[in-house]
């Protein structure tokens, strides 16, 4: 769903321009199920802020209540220092939503659609058409622009959809799991498109259960599970949260992993793994100042190795580990 929720202009950052959004404690419950429980947000303006969590964890949810689109049952959440509740037609002059589903009309083609979207945001006919154009060629849908959307493919009508959110540039865009069914290209152009819109100065909030996609815009991630923001950090410091760094050597005569893996626990003083198969030695690694220590260690000894590497743990780790399950 591509929400725009008022034309632009109605309203400038309110007082608390420091922080794009400020929810303290929001709750929403559906009958005996309580979607959000308790959720604290603090997103900085300018910058992008990932949400990450499984199935159900309410995400989308929490979305709803930031963009007036549902009503907190307990908590508050300002944007731009306007209260989603009290200044809800504020809130919404300021932000754009694309939600998991297309919303585009199906009479209408891509073309038709995108000018349709710039008409409702107030932009003038020649406007609408311009930024038309521009959006067709940055989602390549420039051969399909005037084609029908009966005729679109899945992926197709997706790209369609981003597009539409980007018709205005507002200060503040919610993206609901953005790049769910694009092929590989297509999301490296709307990672890329992320990053160009938080350079011109406006905010993202990103949900994903792609984990590389928030580990490569975000600059600051909370990790949401039954309601509840169980983690929240950058992405190096939740790796941190869960593990150190892990050194691996692959010396160029495996007859020297045995001596590698001794000059290892000796060196970083950690216990080394030696898999005799690969001739690989890995070991934890505390402190990376003891690396070039270690390199010293194995000229004296005279052995050469042929790959070294140090390799922080996976925010596939970071969620596994704090959420308990996959």
């Amino acid at each position: 769903m591509t929400t725009t929720l008022a034309a632009r202009g109605a309203a400038t950052p309110g007082p608390a321009t420091d922080l794009a959004i400020d929810a303290r404690g929001l709750v929403k419950r559906f009958g005996d199920n309580t979607a959000v429980d308790g959720v604290d947000l603090q997103v900085p303006t300018g910058s992008v802020y990932g949400v990450l969590g499984p199935n159900g964890a309410g995400k989308t949810t929490t979305v709803s209540m930031l963009a007036t689109l549902l009503r907190p049952d307990a908590g508050s959440a300002t944007v731009f220092g306007y209260d989603v509740v009290d200044d809800a037609v504020a809130v919404r002059s300021l932000i754009g939503v694309t939600g998991q589903y297309a919303s585009v009309d199906e009479d209408l083609s891509a073309r038709q659609n995108l000018v349709l979207f710039g008409r409702l945001l107030g932009k003038s006919r020649s406007a609408s058409k311009a930024r038309a154009d521009e959006l067709l060629a940055d989602f390549a849908l420039e051969e399909a622009a005037d084609r029908p959307l009966k005729d679109f493919s899945g992926g197709m009508r997706r790209r369609l959809d981003l597009a539409a959110s980007l018709i205005d540039t507002p200060p503040l865009l919610f993206l609901d799991e953005p790049t769910t069914g694009l092929d590989p290209r297509t999301r490296a152009q709307m990672w890329e498109t992320i990053r160009k819109l938080v350079a011109h100065g406006s905010t993202v909030l990103l949900t994903t259960q792609y984990l590389d996609e928030a580990d490569q815009l975000a600059d600051r991630i909370a990790v949401i599970d039954r309601g509840r923001v169980i983690a929240d950090g950058t992405a190096d410091e939740l790796k941190q949260s869960v593990g150190t760094s892990t050194l691996t050597l692959t010396p160029v005569d495996r007859a020297d992993a045995s001596t590698v893996a001794e000059l290892a626990e000796s060196v970083l003083g950690e216990p080394a793994v030696l898999s005799a198969e690969a001739g690989r030695v890995t070991a934890p690694l505390h402190r990376q100042d003891l690396v070039p220590d270690l390199l010293i260690a194995l000229r004296e000894r005279d052995i050469t190795v042929d790959e070294i590497a140090v390799s922080k743990p996976s925010l596939d780790e970071v969620f596994l580990t704090i959420t308990g399950r996959d």
